[in-house]
């Protein structure tokens, strides 16, 4: 009679154990979401690779710079360190805009996205202005 109290908890385990994880759910097709949620989605994946290409500028632009000012006369140097108070100002710059941006649908489910697709090209438009920080120097 024990056995038998335990076959529904069992078979729940069971249920649950089969039950689809996150890894499994059908990823969108970022060329052509279909639905909210897969727009979200994938505003946040193209923002996470705006963000990767910018630190990797970063990190170029940022080594440049250091190298500049390590053969720099006094007066000259300091263009690695204007570039990084310029960089933390621009990030502050960038999250307060796209949150503002994000007011356009405030509260609702479009919003994350447009937060996130503001960021990415903003992003994009900053990793931009490193590249060609780099490439006119002389």
């Amino acid at each position: 009679m024990l056995k038998l109290a335990l076959l529904p908890l069992l078979c729940g385990c069971v249920l649950l154990l089969d039950a689809p994880t996150s890894a499994q759910q059908p990823q969108p097709d970022c060329k052509e979401p279909q639905t909210q949620a897969d727009m979200t989605i994938c505003a946040g994946r193209d923002l996470a690779d705006a963000d990767k290409a910018l630190n990797a500028q970063y990190q170029v632009t940022r080594r440049a710079l250091k190298e500049r000012d390590a053969g720099a006369s006094a007066e000259l140097k300091g263009g690695e360190e204007a570039m990084v108070k310029a960089q933390r100002a621009w990030l502050a710059y960038r999250d307060a805009q796209c949150a503002s941006v994000g007011f356009q649908a405030r509260g609702g489910s479009m919003e994350p996205m447009l937060v996130s697709s503001c960021e990415a090209d903003l992003t994009r438009k900053r990793t931009s202005e490193l590249k060609a920080l780099v490439d006119n120097m002389l």
